[in-house]
């Protein structure tokens, strides 16, 4: 099992993703004319827009607040340390690369989420349903295809990744508290069922609050990291850039050099904003826009990828290079790295800090990775009670399972999941590219003339009925 595991990273990683995730971002931002730059201001505008009366879908905070409870997980505290550790230094600066054009990517799959999104007609449950695999089956008629994905989804998150988020925090707790990992895995997957049960409204609820709490808490700790040590940061940025492209050496046991730091920083960089991944666009496809044109969720989810990986792991980064315990290719790194970092930086305490950052992130991580798979039980109409109650106990196995398996084989088949995952998406939506650009424009040419953007079906005659019309003529 763990030689075709080897074999599927050595593809995806070696071969499609390193270099399919960075064309297909520079392509959009192309494309897009660099909107992702130009036109930043207008992400935290459709953010902070009046949430919509319509009762069948969440609001634009709620389905930021729920992609970065997936998106801000143990990617940001044990994923960077672990780019470090194989990558050095310039790892950073490839996440950061993944993360700006990955926002135009992250932009463009969340656009077309919504715009085949679907009215929930079988699960009863009164919400929005959408995602790859709806685009891919009604933009592509290609249900086939959008089957897969579905699948692949389930496993992936639904079960792979909720195990890869179960076992850091198993770690962090036997780290910081000496908490067995069983206890934990068993009280994670209480709390996890009283989330779950409720489906994508509560979850959404729940993101709503806990999200801005955990990210705000780790931030601020962060910058007070960065003002205590304010006169080397200049100096650090300057080793990244310069690590990056091979104009220093790293020493230590990394190898590689640029190849290194550059495969190092996108694997992880994806695995932490999930960029491209097709994994956002299906709570994005939930939300009602605001304004109501599909344009503006995907500006929302664009503004996911910068919070997670330019602030959130950047001030890991930062954190860790700053506090002189980081040794390239050395024994310590993921969560024990940064454990030992803010120990440095601010005492007995940070290990401590860094294992209840750990639980959050990871813990939200989990709920939303579940709202993703509740989209593709509804694409394989199997998003029935008995169906959601069947895929809500298998979750919760996977969380106690993960906690006590060793983290290297978790994370293979998280690396595997995910490279097939993205594959897959990244073709649907290069193959839509056409009707992204077409949204786009209309959007902000809307905007040039100083109306508030809404979608016109009659504008888009080649659409046909693979859209559906009644979500977008509403009142």
């Amino acid at each position: 099992m763990n030689a075709i595991i080897d074999f599927l990273n050595n593809i995806f990683w070696g071969y499609v993703l390193i270099y399919g995730l960075l064309a297909v971002g520079v392509y959009f931002t192309i494309r897009l004319r660099f909107q992702q730059i130009l036109h930043f201001s207008e992400m935290f505008r459709v953010v902070t827009s009046a949430p919509d009366t319509d009762k069948e879908g969440i609001s634009p905070f709620q389905a930021l607040c729920t992609s970065l409870a997936s998106r801000v997980g143990t990617g940001n505290i044990a994923g960077v340390a672990v780019a470090l550790n194989l990558g050095g230094p310039g790892a950073i600066f490839w996440m950061w690369m993944v993360a700006l054009v990955g926002m135009a990517t992250a932009y463009s799959e969340s656009t077309l989420a919504q715009l085949y999104k679907v009215h929930d007609r079988e699960g009863g449950s009164g919400v929005y349903r959408g995602g790859p695999a709806f685009y891919i089956a009604r933009g592509l008629g290609m249900p086939w295809l959008g089957a897969v994905f579905s699948v692949c989804l389930i496993l992936s998150f639904g079960l792979v990744f909720n195990a890869v988020q179960a076992n850091s925090i198993a770690d962090a707790m036997v780290g910081a508290f000496g908490v067995p990992k069983l206890a934990t895995g068993l009280a994670l997957a209480v709390l996890t069922a009283i989330v779950i049960f409720g489906g994508i409204r509560q979850i959404a609820t729940v993101a709503e609050y806990v999200v801005p709490f955990m990210a705000g808490g780790y931030l601020l700790v962060a910058l007070i990291v960065l003002v205590m040590n304010i006169g080397e940061v200049p100096a650090m940025l300057g080793h990244i850039f310069a690590n990056a492209f091979g104009f220093a050496e790293v020493g230590g046991g990394v190898a590689g050099g640029v190849a290194a730091a550059m495969m190092n920083g996108v694997k992880r960089g994806l695995f932490s904003n999930e960029a491209g991944m097709g994994s956002a666009p299906n709570i994005a496809a939930a939300a009602t826009p605001v304004p109501h044109h599909p344009s503006s969720q995907g500006l929302v989810q664009a503004l996911g990828v910068f919070i997670d990986t330019i602030l959130i792991c950047s001030c890991t980064a930062l954190m860790i290079l700053l506090s002189g315990v980081y040794v390239p290719g050395g024994e310590l790194t993921g969560t024990q790295l940064t454990q030992s970092a803010l120990a440095e930086h601010i005492g007995w305490i940070g290990p401590y800090f860094v294992a209840i950052a750990i639980f959050f992130f990871a813990f939200t991580s989990i709920i939303g990775n579940y709202s993703y798979s509740e989209m593709a039980m509804t694409f394989l109409h199997v998003g029935t009670p008995t169906g959601l109650m069947a895929l809500r106990i298998v979750v919760l196995v996977m969380v106690v399972w993960g906690s006590l398996q060793a983290v290297a084989t978790v994370f293979n088949t998280a690396d595997a999941s995910m490279g097939l995952m993205a594959t897959i998406n990244l073709v649907a939506i290069v193959l839509l590219s056409g009707t992204v650009v077409k949204l786009t424009r209309d959007y902000f040419g809307q905007r040039a003339k100083g109306l508030e953007p809404r979608f016109h079906g009659k504008d888009y005659p080649e659409l046909g009925d693979s859209v559906d019309h009644t979500i977008w003529t509403r009142d």
